[in-house]
């Protein structure tokens, strides 16, 4: 079971997936027939799956993570086997019994899993190493352990900040040269002199830097309007290249945001160590995973139940491949986060956590299948409070693209110029980023909705909002599978 005390969906299931092939297979393997020894108990689920071998393979799944582990020769993560068990697994007690105890392969590989995760956690309590990324959410390679050299890292860390600040006055030349040219030019110039700059920033290890030139590169081809959008992302780039050539100036929050925009993130095993650990029960909202060509980005949404605060999990990979960091939507997971120091903190790192005894809750809706619970839509908020959200984390935060929001009672409404959310109870509406054409489902967020009110999660900028989950009434990711290994 979960930490709900619930059996997952097979969408919840399928979420998890690498890729579309993966999620083929898996369902072609979700048949008592094809299992032996299947069993769950507490967070652990196992079973023997005949294959093309004699031997059948060994597969067990962690839910607290989760992890996977197969005997099967597959690189990919979870294989088909996990995810096949899994589905059936979701099927409920008839199918996969729960109760037993694991056997002695499973045991191993789960008591192993569960020293693994103790030490890292021991570790980032005494300010020593703690997980490179795989235990938290991907992000900072290493840690800060007591073993390393405190000055040494402190000149590294100076070396890295000057080579920044030469970057940022590199692009600020740049800049100038465009606007003394006229905008005009950069329609011109195409794509090669972006990409020498883009270079630059490479080779200053300011990777946010990059991102917004590379940004800077593609408005130019981005239809009509785009010179008034390239000078707005000018105007960003700039001040984001003067608030680090004067990050003295800046107040102690706001510096904090500028070094994460420019790329300078704490290690995962620090942030551990010195931030304040939030503990709640926290809904996983949404997934969205997008790649730029060389990395993997998995971008994890949560709510927290009791604070009510918003959070944002980042795990990478290389093109290809999963990343590490599988929470399916609809999910409570009871655990500590710590917040990346920020004017708003929203991104987290996921520290310890904890198992629970499930209490009994009065069934929201009817079960989809034997064992298994339907959760509710989450609370949500009208138009107006949204975009009075966005705007005070926009006072904070200038370069925020967009603020995570669960909008309630709202309508998807198509249109010549465009779609938008409209909310029922104001009359007033939100249009939907224009961005979402070809990686957001939303005509399936219109047969959902059936003319009717839903509720969605998505974030809100000044582009306008982005759905990513509805629920109906379990969630459903209105990412589509194309999408997921796109750009974002």
């Amino acid at each position: 079971m979960n930490p709900q005390g619930e059996r997952w969906t097979a969408e919840q299931v399928l979420a998890l997936a690498p890729d579309a092939t993966s999620r083929t297979a898996g369902g072609k393997l979700a048949a008592a027939g094809t299992w032996s020894g299947a069993g769950a108990h507490g967070q652990a689920v196992w079973g023997l799956c005949s294959g093309s071998g004699s031997k059948p393979y060994q597969t067990v799944v962690d839910l607290n993570g989760p992890g996977y582990r197969c005997s099967c020769p597959s690189r990919k993560f979870p294989c088909k086997h996990a995810l096949g068990l899994l589905l059936l697994w979701t099927s409920g007690e008839g199918s996969v019994p729960g109760g037993g105890e694991p056997p002695e392969w499973a045991e191993q590989w789960l008591g192993d899993r569960r020293e693994r995760a103790e030490k890292p956690a021991a570790g980032a309590r005494d300010g020593g190493p703690g997980p490179g990324g795989g235990t938290g959410d991907g992000a900072g390679k290493g840690g800060s352990g007591g073993a390393a050299d405190p000055e040494a890292a402190r000149r590294r860390a100076e070396r890295r900040a000057q080579r920044i600040a030469a970057g940022a006055a590199e692009l600020e030349r740049r800049l100038a040269d465009l606007l003394r040219d006229g905008l005009a030019s950069a329609d011109r110039a195409g794509y090669g002199a972006w990409d020498e700059t883009a270079a630059r920033m490479i080779d200053a290890q300011a990777p946010g830097l990059e991102a917004r030139v590379r940004e800077l590169a593609a408005i130019p081809s981005s239809g009509p309007g785009w010179p008034a959008r390239l000078l707005e992302e000018c105007a960003l780039a700039h001040l984001l290249n003067q608030g680090f050539l004067h990050l003295d100036r800046l107040p102690e929050k706001l510096a904090a945001t500028t070094r994460t925009r420019v790329g300078l993130t704490t290690p995962v095993a620090e942030l551990l160590a010195t931030e304040e650990a939030i503990r709640d029960r926290w809904l996983v909202l949404g997934r969205q995973d997008g790649t730029d060509g060389r990395l993997t980005t998995r971008r994890i949404w949560l709510r927290g139940e009791r604070t009510r605060r918003m959070a944002l999990l980042l795990s990478f990979s290389a093109p290809g491949q999963s990343p590490g960091l599988a929470l399916p939507t609809g999910l409570v997971l009871d655990a500590d986060l710590a917040y990346y120091p920020a004017a708003r903190p929203l991104r987290a790192a996921i520290g310890t956590r904890h198992e629970e005894v499930a209490e009994a809750a009065p069934p929201v809706a009817p079960p989809a299948a034997e064992g298994c619970e339907v959760p509710g839509a989450p609370e949500g908020c009208d138009v107006e409070t949204a975009l009075a959200v966005y705007g005070a984390v926009l006072g904070e935060d200038p370069w925020l693209d967009g603020w995570p929001v669960v909008l309630a009672d709202v309508v998807p409404v198509p249109g010549d110029d465009g779609w938008q959310l409209a909310d029922e109870r104001s009359g007033s509406a939100l249009p939907v980023d224009p961005r979402c054409a070809g990686r957001t489902d939303l005509w399936q967020l219109m047969a959902i909705s059936g003319g009717g009110p839903v509720t969605v999660f998505g974030e809100c900028g000044h582009r306008g909002f982005s759905p990513i989950t509805t629920w109906d009434p379990t969630p459903v990711s209105l990412i589509g599978t194309a999408a997921q290994g796109g750009t974002r």
